[in-house]
């Protein structure tokens, strides 16, 4: 509706609409979050983790609603109508600008469980939204240096135990349990510098998911694997803000884990290691075809 108006500034309105509408959120949602923060009796932290979530997607609606108001972007989704609300997923999607995690929110919203992210534990701090993170029940993960852990072997593996621990709590509301398995955004450079053998992605890390389906194993059976194309590039959230990305397209697949990748441990199992990592290559070699395919597609 005010895509005519100069990219900038649609870039400033948006971002004025998506800081009141994160603070006028997140004040609503500090409600619950402090009192599931100082009354530890499980059920009632469960309801206000409803109310949280309730609270989220209402924050995202609005997101969308900026969007729809001053972009002009054609959006090409593919498979959302497969999602379902009461599920517990795990949501594996390749990586390539901060525009990615307002594009799933926009398509998952209201049709899957909210998107829970794995966070360093350096965002808790955050101001506004550490706290809303937090009441969310998003994983804040510490991760150790393979330097830090030779000096300090008593930390080995408390990043398994911290990922059980925030697990824990997934179990009592359906959840989309989302990851970046190649751990930070594509740029042509780390692809060359990591001589990854796809054409667009990043090679992929498979701690992050075995460490999921180690804790959760029992609880998430389904795989939903999201493929992000942008036809005229990667845009920045910036550019994201302007109104400057002509087309975004997804693709979404859903698919049930194999048995033999749950419950057992990645850290001490060889042959469990291997097996995670040939899954997860079989997977981002379809999803770099699918690539190929989406951007030729013009």
């Amino acid at each position: 509706m005010l895509s005519f108006l100069p990219s900038p500034v649609i870039g400033v309105l948006n971002a004025l609409l998506l800081g009141i509408n994160t603070l006028f959120w997140c004040v609503l949602l500090y409600i619950p979050a402090i009192l599931k923060l100082i009354i530890p009796i499980k059920g009632f932290r469960v309801l206000c983790t409803r109310m949280i979530i309730a609270i989220a997607e209402a924050w995202v609606a609005g997101n969308i609603g900026w969007m729809k108001l001053t972009h002009g972007t054609r959006w090409s989704v593919d498979g959302a109508e497969k999602l379902e609300r009461q599920s517990w997923y795990l949501v594996l999607s390749n990586h390539q600008s901060w525009v990615d995690i307002l594009a799933m929110q926009r398509v998952f919203n209201r049709r899957a469980p909210f998107l829970k992210f794995f966070l360093k534990q350096q965002l808790i701090w955050v101001p506004v939204i550490g706290l809303a993170w937090w009441g969310l029940d998003f994983p804040f993960m510490k991760r150790y240096s393979r330097e830090y852990l030779i000096k300090h072997p008593e930390k080995r593996g408390e990043d398994l135990r911290a990922t059980r621990r925030a697990c824990e709590r997934f179990r009592y509301t359906p959840v989309s349990v989302m990851n970046f398995v190649e751990g930070t955004r594509f740029t042509q450079a780390k692809h060359d510098k990591q001589k990854s053998p796809y054409q667009h992605l990043l090679v992929p890390k498979a701690g992050g998911v075995a460490f999921v389906l180690d804790a959760m194993g029992d609880s998430i059976e389904t795989l939903v694997d999201v493929t992000i194309a942008y036809p005229d590039g990667a845009p920045t959230f910036w550019e994201f803000l302007c109104g400057r990305v002509p087309d975004i397209r997804m693709e979404i697949d859903t698919q049930r884990i194999p048995d033999h990748l749950k419950g057992r441990d990645y850290a001490s199992d060889a042959e469990h290691r291997r097996n995670v990592k040939d899954w997860l290559a079989g997977l981002w070699q379809a999803k770099d075809e699918r690539l190929t395919r989406m951007l030729a597609d013009r």
